[in-house]
């Protein structure tokens, strides 16, 4: 072992690449492989925002921008974020472009944790949250869902909450939810805005899905807590710009100020060609998640029907592209084991749910963020491994 090894932060040591992307680099090497693994979109970035970054391009846009961000990117997202869920930001002092929603979430986390301080999450859990507690040698509390319809209740929260006492410095809400796609109506938002207004503590919402929802309306916490509240959201989902790496943190004044140092040190700011296709990804193309979450419906409704004929119990997600599923009691429970199984045998991936912490044991995710043709045959796939093996 190299001695150099032994010096690391030991923190570093607790984390680890996410199961996710373990699982889906082990099976990717499975000859005729189907993959419903990674929550990426399958569209392409509309054709405005795409013309938009080579025209930065070409134009030499390749310098560094402001550290909050190119001016017209913040005061249009401003905006996107009060058409769309009636919020208000001064884009001037509330708003910082971020290189997508991950690091919106390192800079959030980062900048408020200290060490000792317990930070409440609904679980199962999008596992991108967990390594940045750890690496601020705070402690991640779970709540479990799973026993709710994976709705975080008030009185779960409550109870959470004065059971850690003062330890407890924040709350990360991820709603629709990765990986349950489920999400919260405008009384449950507010229901739960009305336990933390009690509680000195930060409320960090990654809503990063908002724009994927299918039945109802998103609303924001913002909306009734704004002053505890650091909000993330991006386009990666909505405009099906992953690789762009554009995200956003709005939150008051005073605690942008020092969200902004964090932010800084770890990227300087946002990539100014992926700012100026966001600029139009946040104006003339406004709308564009509207018009793929039509087609996201369609393939929800497919995956949830065909997943339940065969005997998995699904809560019937609300938004974002996934569907979580409880593996049928006559079928292997240790999920990374039913998902190897499935991907050596049928030749079809899909993410054991046990990534998502121990709530998601006996789970499965699958991404609908694909075809339909390859949805079609992935169901095909599925069927013909739930008929043929027996636990």
């Amino acid at each position: 072992m190299n001695k150099l090894q032994q010096r690391f932060n030991p923190q570093v040591n607790q984390i680890a690449v996410s199961l996710i992307r373990q699982f889906d680099e082990r099976v990717s090497s499975i000859p005729n492989i189907l993959r419903l693994t990674l929550g990426e979109p399958d569209f392409n970035t509309p054709e405005a925002v795409k013309a938009a970054g080579i025209e930065a391009i070409e134009q030499n846009f390749s310098h560094y921008t402001g550290m909050a961000g190119l001016p017209e990117v913040r005061e249009a997202a401003c905006a996107f974020i009060k058409k769309k869920y009636q919020l208000e930001y001064d884009w001037q002092t509330e708003a910082i472009v971020t290189v997508g929603g991950t690091e919106a979430i390192s800079a959030a986390l980062l900048s408020i944790l200290e060490p000792g301080d317990k930070v409440l999450l609904p679980s199962p859990v999008y596992p991108g949250y967990a390594p940045v507690i750890t690496l601020a040698n705070a402690e991640m509390v779970n709540m479990d869902t799973s026993h709710d319809g994976f709705v975080l209740t008030p009185e779960l929260l409550e109870s959470t909450l004065t059971g850690h006492g003062e330890a407890v410095k924040a709350v990360v809400l991820n709603y629709p939810s990765n990986p349950t796609g489920v999400t919260y109506s405008r009384e449950e938002v507010k229901a739960l805005a009305d336990v933390l207004k009690k509680y000195n503590v930060f409320v960090i919402s990654d809503e990063i899905y908002s724009e994927l929802i299918y039945d109802g309306t998103h609303t924001s916490i913002a909306e009734f807590i704004p002053e505890q509240t650091i909000l993330i959201n991006g386009l990666s989902k909505s405009h099906a710009m992953t690789g762009w790496r554009i995200g956003f943190i709005f939150a008051p004044q005073e605690l942008t100020k020092e969200i902004i140092k964090v932010h800084q040190y770890l990227v300087t700011a946002a990539s100014t060609i992926s700012q100026k296709a966001a600029y139009v990804a946040l104006t003339t193309s406004i709308d564009e998640g509207q018009k793929v979450k039509q087609e996201y419906k369609v393939r929800r409704d497919f995956v949830y029907n065909k997943m339940t004929e065969m005997g998995f119990e699904v809560a019937k997600p609300s938004g974002a592209f996934y569907i979580f599923a409880k593996i049928p009691a006559n079928k292997e429970q240790d999920s990374m084991a039913f998902c190897v199984d499935v991907a050596e045998k049928v030749q079809l991936a899909v993410i054991p749910g046990i990534a998502f912490g121990q709530a998601g044991e006996g789970y499965i995710r699958i991404s609908y963020a694909a075809s339909s043709e390859q949805l079609e045959e992935a169901m095909k796939r599925l069927a013909n491994y739930m008929e043929s093996t027996i636990a």
